[in-house]
Protein backbone atom coordinates (compact mmCIF):
# COMPACT_ATOMS: atom_id res chain seq x y z
CA UNK A 1 0.00 0.00 0.00
CA UNK A 2 1.26 3.44 -0.88
CA UNK A 3 2.39 5.20 2.31
CA UNK A 4 1.49 8.59 0.88
CA UNK A 5 -2.01 9.96 1.03
CA UNK A 6 -3.47 11.63 -2.03
CA UNK A 7 -4.33 14.71 0.01
CA UNK A 8 -1.24 16.73 -0.91
CA UNK A 9 0.91 13.58 -1.21
CA UNK A 10 2.14 13.86 2.37
CA UNK A 11 2.96 10.91 4.63
CA UNK A 12 -0.09 10.00 6.70
CA UNK A 13 1.64 10.81 10.00
CA UNK A 14 2.42 14.31 8.74
CA UNK A 15 -1.19 14.72 7.66
CA UNK A 16 -2.30 13.88 11.21
CA UNK A 17 -0.13 16.71 12.53
CA UNK A 18 -1.83 19.28 10.31
CA UNK A 19 -4.07 21.81 12.06
CA UNK A 20 -7.78 21.17 11.92
CA UNK A 21 -9.21 23.54 9.34
CA UNK A 22 -12.78 24.61 8.75
CA UNK A 23 -14.21 22.89 5.68
CA UNK A 24 -16.82 25.52 4.94
CA UNK A 25 -16.57 29.26 5.44
CA UNK A 26 -19.35 31.53 4.24
CA UNK A 27 -19.86 35.29 4.48
CA UNK A 28 -22.96 37.14 3.33
CA UNK A 29 -20.65 39.98 2.34
CA UNK A 30 -19.89 37.92 -0.78
CA UNK A 31 -23.44 38.56 -2.02
CA UNK A 32 -24.99 41.79 -3.24
CA UNK A 33 -26.78 43.70 -0.50
CA UNK A 34 -30.33 42.73 -1.52
CA UNK A 35 -29.44 39.03 -1.80
CA UNK A 36 -27.59 38.58 1.48
CA UNK A 37 -30.35 36.98 3.53
CA UNK A 38 -31.35 34.61 0.72
CA UNK A 39 -27.69 33.70 0.42
CA UNK A 40 -27.69 32.89 4.15
CA UNK A 41 -30.86 30.81 3.83
CA UNK A 42 -29.33 28.76 1.03
CA UNK A 43 -26.53 27.56 3.32
CA UNK A 44 -29.08 25.62 5.41
CA UNK A 45 -31.82 24.88 2.90
CA UNK A 46 -31.35 21.08 2.97
CA UNK A 47 -31.95 20.73 6.70
CA UNK A 48 -33.84 23.79 8.00
CA UNK A 49 -35.91 26.69 6.76
CA UNK A 50 -34.62 30.03 8.02
CA UNK A 51 -36.87 33.04 8.36
CA UNK A 52 -36.22 36.60 9.45
CA UNK A 53 -38.60 37.97 12.08
CA UNK A 54 -37.35 41.54 11.96
CA UNK A 55 -34.71 43.75 10.39
CA UNK A 56 -33.78 44.76 6.90
CA UNK A 57 -32.55 41.93 4.67
CA UNK A 58 -30.46 44.42 2.72
CA UNK A 59 -28.22 45.01 5.73
CA UNK A 60 -28.22 41.38 6.85
CA UNK A 61 -24.68 40.33 7.75
CA UNK A 62 -23.58 36.89 8.91
CA UNK A 63 -20.58 34.59 8.79
CA UNK A 64 -20.48 30.84 9.33
CA UNK A 65 -17.65 28.36 9.77
CA UNK A 66 -18.00 24.58 9.84
CA UNK A 67 -15.33 22.17 11.04
CA UNK A 68 -15.51 18.45 10.13
CA UNK A 69 -15.17 16.11 13.12
CA UNK A 70 -15.43 12.61 11.70
CA UNK A 71 -19.13 11.82 11.41
CA UNK A 72 -19.89 14.99 13.37
CA UNK A 73 -19.63 18.65 12.46
CA UNK A 74 -19.13 21.78 14.53
CA UNK A 75 -20.49 25.10 13.32
CA UNK A 76 -20.16 28.69 14.49
CA UNK A 77 -22.54 31.35 13.21
CA UNK A 78 -21.82 35.00 13.80
CA UNK A 79 -24.91 37.05 12.94
CA UNK A 80 -26.07 40.54 13.79
CA UNK A 81 -27.90 40.65 17.18
CA UNK A 82 -30.39 43.04 15.58
CA UNK A 83 -31.90 40.23 13.51
CA UNK A 84 -34.23 37.64 15.05
CA UNK A 85 -33.89 34.40 13.10
CA UNK A 86 -36.57 31.71 12.99
CA UNK A 87 -35.33 28.15 12.39
CA UNK A 88 -37.80 25.45 11.37
CA UNK A 89 -36.91 21.83 10.71
CA UNK A 90 -37.63 20.54 7.22
CA UNK A 91 -40.44 18.02 6.74
CA UNK A 92 -37.99 15.72 4.96
CA UNK A 93 -34.51 16.78 6.04
CA UNK A 94 -31.44 15.46 4.26
CA UNK A 95 -30.06 14.15 7.58
CA UNK A 96 -31.50 13.01 10.90
CA UNK A 97 -28.65 14.26 13.07
CA UNK A 98 -28.92 15.58 16.60
CA UNK A 99 -28.51 19.35 16.64
CA UNK A 100 -27.12 20.86 19.83
CA UNK A 101 -26.91 24.65 20.00
CA UNK A 102 -25.74 27.20 22.56
CA UNK A 103 -24.75 30.85 22.64
CA UNK A 104 -20.99 31.48 22.41
CA UNK A 105 -19.21 32.61 25.57
CA UNK A 106 -18.72 36.18 24.31
CA UNK A 107 -22.49 36.69 24.01
CA UNK A 108 -23.50 34.99 27.26
CA UNK A 109 -24.78 37.01 30.20
CA UNK A 110 -23.43 36.08 33.60
CA UNK A 111 -24.43 36.33 37.22
CA UNK A 112 -21.72 36.44 39.89
CA UNK A 113 -19.16 35.38 37.32
CA UNK A 114 -21.17 32.33 36.24
CA UNK A 115 -22.40 32.36 32.62
CA UNK A 116 -26.04 31.63 31.90
CA UNK A 117 -26.33 29.55 28.77
CA UNK A 118 -29.45 28.02 27.28
CA UNK A 119 -28.68 24.77 25.54
CA UNK A 120 -31.04 23.23 23.01
CA UNK A 121 -30.85 19.68 21.72
CA UNK A 122 -33.24 18.49 19.02
CA UNK A 123 -33.31 15.84 16.33
CA UNK A 124 -33.50 17.26 12.83
CA UNK A 125 -35.96 14.49 11.85
CA UNK A 126 -38.49 15.77 14.40
CA UNK A 127 -40.63 18.89 13.83
CA UNK A 128 -39.32 21.89 15.71
CA UNK A 129 -39.21 25.68 15.54
CA UNK A 130 -36.92 28.00 17.48
CA UNK A 131 -35.69 31.57 17.37
CA UNK A 132 -32.18 32.96 17.86
CA UNK A 133 -30.46 36.32 17.75
CA UNK A 134 -26.78 37.01 17.39
CA UNK A 135 -24.24 34.22 17.24
CA UNK A 136 -24.65 30.54 18.03
CA UNK A 137 -22.39 27.51 18.07
CA UNK A 138 -23.80 24.16 17.00
CA UNK A 139 -22.87 20.50 17.10
CA UNK A 140 -24.26 18.06 14.51
CA UNK A 141 -24.11 14.51 15.84
CA UNK A 142 -25.38 11.39 14.00
CA UNK A 143 -28.65 10.11 15.44
CA UNK A 144 -27.20 6.61 15.75
CA UNK A 145 -24.36 7.86 17.98
CA UNK A 146 -26.66 8.54 20.94
CA UNK A 147 -29.81 6.57 21.75
CA UNK A 148 -32.44 8.97 23.08
CA UNK A 149 -36.03 10.11 22.43
CA UNK A 150 -36.52 12.57 19.59
CA UNK A 151 -37.48 15.20 22.18
CA UNK A 152 -35.04 14.52 25.04
CA UNK A 153 -35.46 16.07 28.47
CA UNK A 154 -32.27 17.62 29.82
CA UNK A 155 -31.93 18.93 33.37
CA UNK A 156 -30.69 22.49 33.81
CA UNK A 157 -27.44 21.38 35.46
CA UNK A 158 -26.69 18.80 32.78
CA UNK A 159 -27.53 21.33 30.06
CA UNK A 160 -25.17 23.92 31.54
CA UNK A 161 -22.42 21.33 31.74
CA UNK A 162 -22.78 20.35 28.10
CA UNK A 163 -22.97 24.03 27.12
CA UNK A 164 -19.71 24.70 28.96
CA UNK A 165 -18.09 21.77 27.17
CA UNK A 166 -19.18 22.92 23.70
CA UNK A 167 -18.00 26.45 24.47
CA UNK A 168 -14.66 25.07 25.64
CA UNK A 169 -14.34 22.92 22.52
CA UNK A 170 -15.14 25.93 20.34
CA UNK A 171 -12.39 28.00 21.96
CA UNK A 172 -9.89 25.18 21.38
CA UNK A 173 -10.61 24.40 17.73
CA UNK A 174 -7.61 26.48 16.68
CA UNK A 175 -5.33 24.19 18.70
CA UNK A 176 -6.64 20.89 17.33
CA UNK A 177 -4.90 18.76 14.72
CA UNK A 178 -6.21 15.99 12.51
CA UNK A 179 -4.87 13.48 15.04
CA UNK A 180 -7.23 14.92 17.66
CA UNK A 181 -10.40 14.33 15.65
CA UNK A 182 -11.13 10.78 16.77
CA UNK A 183 -10.64 11.76 20.40
CA UNK A 184 -12.89 14.79 19.97
CA UNK A 185 -15.67 12.67 18.47
CA UNK A 186 -15.43 10.03 21.19
CA UNK A 187 -15.31 12.55 24.05
CA UNK A 188 -18.14 14.64 22.62
CA UNK A 189 -20.35 11.60 22.07
CA UNK A 190 -19.67 10.44 25.63
CA UNK A 191 -20.47 13.92 26.94
CA UNK A 192 -23.80 14.08 25.10
CA UNK A 193 -24.73 10.57 26.24
CA UNK A 194 -23.92 11.45 29.87
CA UNK A 195 -26.01 14.61 29.57
CA UNK A 196 -29.07 12.75 28.31
CA UNK A 197 -28.83 9.84 30.75
CA UNK A 198 -26.34 10.58 33.55
CA UNK A 199 -25.85 7.01 34.79
CA UNK A 200 -22.74 6.05 36.76
CA UNK A 201 -21.38 4.14 33.76
CA UNK A 202 -21.88 7.01 31.29
CA UNK A 203 -20.44 9.57 33.69
CA UNK A 204 -17.35 7.39 34.09
CA UNK A 205 -16.98 7.15 30.30
CA UNK A 206 -17.24 10.94 30.01
CA UNK A 207 -14.77 11.63 32.82
CA UNK A 208 -12.17 13.29 30.56
CA UNK A 209 -14.42 16.01 29.04
CA UNK A 210 -16.15 16.47 32.41
CA UNK A 211 -12.76 17.13 34.03
CA UNK A 212 -12.01 19.70 31.33
CA UNK A 213 -15.28 21.54 32.10
CA UNK A 214 -14.62 21.41 35.86
CA UNK A 215 -11.18 22.91 35.22
CA UNK A 216 -12.70 25.78 33.25
CA UNK A 217 -15.30 26.45 35.94
CA UNK A 218 -12.68 26.38 38.69
CA UNK A 219 -10.45 28.81 36.77
CA UNK A 220 -13.42 31.12 36.24
CA UNK A 221 -14.09 31.09 40.00
CA UNK A 222 -10.40 31.72 40.73
CA UNK A 223 -10.24 34.69 38.36
CA UNK A 224 -13.33 36.24 39.94
CA UNK A 225 -11.89 36.05 43.47
CA UNK A 226 -8.15 36.07 42.88
CA UNK A 227 -7.47 38.79 45.48
CA UNK A 228 -9.87 37.30 48.04
CA UNK A 229 -8.00 35.82 51.04
CA UNK A 230 -10.92 33.39 51.46
CA UNK A 231 -10.09 31.80 48.09
CA UNK A 232 -8.98 28.34 49.17
CA UNK A 233 -9.21 24.82 47.73
CA UNK A 234 -12.12 24.11 50.08
CA UNK A 235 -13.95 27.21 48.83
CA UNK A 236 -13.40 26.11 45.24
CA UNK A 237 -14.73 22.63 45.96
CA UNK A 238 -17.96 24.15 47.28
CA UNK A 239 -18.17 26.72 44.48
CA UNK A 240 -17.59 24.27 41.64
CA UNK A 241 -19.35 21.34 43.30
CA UNK A 242 -16.57 18.74 43.21
CA UNK A 243 -14.69 16.69 45.78
CA UNK A 244 -11.35 17.83 47.10
CA UNK A 245 -9.60 14.74 45.70
CA UNK A 246 -11.00 15.33 42.20
CA UNK A 247 -10.05 19.01 42.24
CA UNK A 248 -6.51 18.12 43.28
CA UNK A 249 -6.24 15.47 40.57
CA UNK A 250 -7.48 17.84 37.84
CA UNK A 251 -4.97 20.55 38.80
CA UNK A 252 -2.07 18.13 39.12
CA UNK A 253 -0.63 19.18 35.68
CA UNK A 254 -0.23 22.72 37.07
CA UNK A 255 1.51 21.53 40.23
CA UNK A 256 -1.65 21.42 42.35
CA UNK A 257 -4.51 23.81 43.04
CA UNK A 258 -2.71 25.84 45.73
CA UNK A 259 0.32 26.26 43.48
CA UNK A 260 -1.92 27.34 40.61
CA UNK A 261 -3.62 30.02 42.73
CA UNK A 262 -0.26 31.24 44.07
CA UNK A 263 1.14 31.42 40.56
CA UNK A 264 -1.89 33.32 39.22
CA UNK A 265 -1.46 35.85 42.03
CA UNK A 266 2.23 36.23 41.24
CA UNK A 267 1.39 36.78 37.57
CA UNK A 268 -1.13 39.46 38.53
CA UNK A 269 1.34 41.26 40.80
CA UNK A 270 3.91 41.12 37.98
CA UNK A 271 1.39 42.68 35.61
CA UNK A 272 0.50 45.48 38.05
CA UNK A 273 4.14 46.18 38.90
CA UNK A 274 4.85 46.76 35.20
CA UNK A 275 2.18 49.47 34.97
CA UNK A 276 3.80 52.88 35.34
CA UNK A 277 0.41 54.40 36.22
CA UNK A 278 0.26 52.43 39.49
CA UNK A 279 2.47 54.18 42.02
CA UNK A 280 1.71 51.97 45.02
CA UNK A 281 4.63 50.42 46.84
CA UNK A 282 5.67 46.86 46.00
CA UNK A 283 4.52 45.65 49.42
CA UNK A 284 1.08 47.24 49.01
CA UNK A 285 0.60 45.65 45.61
CA UNK A 286 1.73 42.28 46.96
CA UNK A 287 -0.59 42.58 49.95
CA UNK A 288 -3.55 43.30 47.68
CA UNK A 289 -2.95 39.85 46.18
CA UNK A 290 -2.75 38.11 49.55
CA UNK A 291 1.05 38.20 50.05
CA UNK A 292 1.29 39.63 53.57
CA UNK A 293 4.99 38.88 54.20
CA UNK A 294 7.14 41.10 51.92
CA UNK A 295 10.30 38.98 52.23
CA UNK A 296 8.45 35.72 51.48
CA UNK A 297 6.77 37.38 48.51
CA UNK A 298 10.10 38.63 47.13
CA UNK A 299 11.63 35.14 47.35
CA UNK A 300 8.64 33.53 45.60
CA UNK A 301 8.61 36.22 42.93
CA UNK A 302 12.31 35.84 42.15
CA UNK A 303 12.04 32.04 42.09
CA UNK A 304 9.14 32.28 39.63
CA UNK A 305 10.44 34.99 37.29
CA UNK A 306 14.19 35.10 37.82
CA UNK A 307 14.30 38.71 39.02
CA UNK A 308 13.14 40.71 42.02
CA UNK A 309 9.84 42.62 42.16
CA UNK A 310 11.74 45.94 42.05
CA UNK A 311 13.70 44.81 38.99
CA UNK A 312 10.46 43.71 37.31
CA UNK A 313 8.90 47.09 38.06
CA UNK A 314 11.91 48.97 36.66
CA UNK A 315 11.88 46.92 33.46
CA UNK A 316 8.11 47.24 33.10
CA UNK A 317 8.20 51.01 33.50
CA UNK A 318 10.84 51.09 30.77
CA UNK A 319 8.62 49.02 28.51
CA UNK A 320 11.03 46.07 28.60
CA UNK A 321 9.80 42.48 28.91
CA UNK A 322 12.26 40.19 30.64
CA UNK A 323 13.21 37.14 28.55
CA UNK A 324 12.15 34.65 31.23
CA UNK A 325 8.60 35.99 31.10
CA UNK A 326 8.21 34.34 27.72
CA UNK A 327 9.11 30.88 28.97
CA UNK A 328 7.15 30.32 32.15
CA UNK A 329 4.11 28.58 30.64
CA UNK A 330 5.31 25.03 30.09
CA UNK A 331 3.02 22.01 29.74
CA UNK A 332 3.10 19.20 32.26
CA UNK A 333 2.04 15.88 30.81
CA UNK A 334 1.60 14.83 27.21
CA UNK A 335 -0.97 17.02 25.38
CA UNK A 336 -1.77 14.42 22.72
CA UNK A 337 -5.24 13.64 24.08
CA UNK A 338 -8.28 15.89 23.95
CA UNK A 339 -8.50 16.00 27.73
CA UNK A 340 -4.84 17.00 28.14
CA UNK A 341 -5.15 19.60 25.40
CA UNK A 342 -8.28 21.21 26.84
CA UNK A 343 -6.95 21.24 30.40
CA UNK A 344 -3.49 22.50 29.38
CA UNK A 345 -5.10 25.33 27.43
CA UNK A 346 -7.45 26.18 30.29
CA UNK A 347 -4.58 26.23 32.76
CA UNK A 348 -2.59 28.51 30.45
CA UNK A 349 0.04 25.85 29.77
CA UNK A 350 1.78 25.88 26.40
CA UNK A 351 0.90 23.05 24.03
CA UNK A 352 3.77 23.75 21.71
CA UNK A 353 6.53 22.15 23.78
CA UNK A 354 6.96 18.45 24.02
CA UNK A 355 6.74 16.60 27.29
Amino acid sequence: MDALVKYGQKPSDLFLDEPLKCAIECDTGCASSHQRFEFFRSWHSDIVDVGLRCGDTITFEAQEKIWPLGDCAFAAIDASPHHLLRWEHKRKPAVDHWLVTVKPAAETASTNGKPRRKLRMKNLAAPDVCETEGGIIALFLPHSAVVAPLHPEISDNAGEFLADYLTLLHSNLAHLTQSNVSGVVEATTQMVAATLAPSHEKLEEAQAPIDAVITTRAIRAINCRLADPELTPDHLCRSVGVSRSRLYRIFEPAGGISNYIRRKRLLETRRVLAESTDGRSVSNIAESMGFTDPSTFSRMFKREFGLSPKEARALGWQGVQHSTWLEIDQPVGCPNTLNSLLINNSLGLSIGASS
